[in-house]
């Protein structure tokens, strides 16, 4: 998937159904300090390439975070060969590490919570979709959110969605 051999995320369109199937994993992360992060980098464009998951490095496992559609989210544990090539067609990509100057920001801070966050949506028929995954270390908080078929990261302070329209649902 996404050129990466091996990696075969499972895709989650359900906040709660996310954050249940993470919950002992994101517990046992709890209290570790973020150790490194790698992005796939598109090496002609000179830039972070956003459909590619974002690695968090812990002392003890790696996470893999990545969003796809418009509300689509996986996370998985530690099946990522960071040292294989990447083979995705018509584009020369590698794996970079603590590129991103916000997760730069949380390199060496401990891990103290972890939520995922749902958008609350006008239409009766489709009353919630899944927005981010929002990780907060000592003073900084790390937002990786879904930015319309790609990964965004922001570190602003808080949630930047309308008051009134959007939910945290608790990890660990």
């Amino acid at each position: 998937m996404l050129g990466i051999e091996g990696y075969e995320p499972i895709w989650h369109h359900d906040a709660r159904a996310l954050a249940v199937a993470h919950r002992n994993r994101f517990a046992q992360v709890i209290g570790q300090p973020l150790i490194g992060s790698w992005l796939v980098w598109d090496l002609d464009a000179q830039a972070w390439f956003t459909g590619g998951p974002v690695v968090l490095g812990f002392p003890d496992t790696n996470i893999e975070i990545t969003h796809r559609k418009f509300d689509e989210c996986a996370i998985s544990w530690d099946t990522i060969d960071m040292q294989a090539p990447l083979d995705y067609p018509g584009l020369r990509l590698d794996w970079w590490s603590d590129t991103h100057p916000t997760v730069q920001a949380a390199r060496g801070r401990t891990l103290r919570q972890v939520n995922i966050i749902e958008r609350v949506m006008p239409a009766h028929w489709r009353p919630t979709a899944l927005h981010s995954v929002e990780l907060f270390f000592d003073g900084l908080r790390l937002e990786l959110f879904n930015a319309m078929d790609e990964n965004g990261i922001s570190g602003e302070s808080e949630v930047v969605l309308p008051v009134g329209r959007w939910t945290r649902i608790p990890v660990a």
